[in-house]
């Protein structure tokens, strides 16, 4: 079936195989799943975010994800949560353009998302003990592969953005009249928020900040007790990410939904 290579001195031959893999299950379906989500992801993502409108419900104050925060003049009224700092934009400029590229940052520099990507989209590799379709390799070390090394600068501005989020998530606990009420897409942003924050409070990057660099955890309290609680959360990190993309596209597509008035918001209180 094989014949084999002399190898260098003092080691033993290695069989020359011209197979691609030698591996009889099903070694592909793990990289195709995942490299469908992640395309459905950005498909959907990269049209609602120009598509430029129903993003609000002012009745209910709901605010898409995908454009918090709206901050330019193209905003409808009640959008901007934190003041209009922009000019009207351009069509070919999305209105969450201050958090897009920092959330699309985090996430593909995301160590979870590296290995998804790699595998599933790049290739690279596609399983254990399967073949590279690539012949040269030089790591992250040249453009744009290089830019996966500021992860963690990247976590520090997301961890804003989540801020954010939970500012609009608790902007929804508000009825038609100003007063707290509760609707199914209450209960929708909220779910999305804690999946969010389940992914970012559970990475790598934050695990390094809050504990990072410490040489006595007796001496710090307090970091050690976030340290601890992240450390807890980050063997389910690859969950939260993988979760998190089904939460911000339902979340995003029940707020389109009721602000087109295709649905009607189902009230549970006020």
């Amino acid at each position: 079936m094989s014949s084999t290579a002399t190898g260098p001195v003092g080691q033993r031959p290695r069989a020359s195989i011209q197979a691609r893999t030698l591996r009889t299950d099903r070694w592909w379906l793990p990289p195709v799943t995942i490299g469908t989500v992640l395309a459905i992801f950005v498909i959907y993502t990269t049209i609602r975010i120009f598509m430029g409108k129903w993003y609000w419900v002012d009745d209910f104050h709901y605010l898409t994800p995908l454009y918090s925060p709206c901050v330019s003049e193209s905003c409808v009224p009640g959008s901007s949560h934190f003041g209009v700092w922009l000019p009207a934009l351009p069509f070919f400029l999305p209105l969450g353009i201050i958090a897009f590229p920092i959330v699309a940052g985090f996430r593909v520099t995301c160590y979870y998302y590296r290995k998804a990507g790699y595998r599933s989209l790049w290739l690279s590799p596609q399983a254990c003990a399967v073949a590279e379709p690539h012949k040269k390799y030089t790591g992250e070390t040249r453009f744009p592969l290089i830019l996966m090394n500021y992860h963690r600068y990247f976590f520090y501005f997301a961890a804003v953005v989540l801020l954010i989020n939970l500012w609009d998530m608790l902007l929804a606990f508000r009825g038609p009249d100003g007063s707290f009420g509760v609707g199914l897409g209450t209960l929708i942003m909220a779910f999305n928020w804690v999946m969010l924050a389940g992914y970012t409070l559970s990475c790598h990057a934050c695990r390094h900040a809050v504990g990072g660099r410490l040489k006595h955890f007796s001496r710090h309290p307090l970091r050690y007790r976030f340290w601890t609680f992240v450390s807890k959360l980050n063997p389910h990190h690859g969950r939260y990410a993988m979760i998190s993309l089904f939460t911000v596209m339902l979340t995003d597509a029940y707020i389109m939904s009721v602000s087109a008035g295709w649905i009607t918001d189902l009230r549970l209180f006020n």
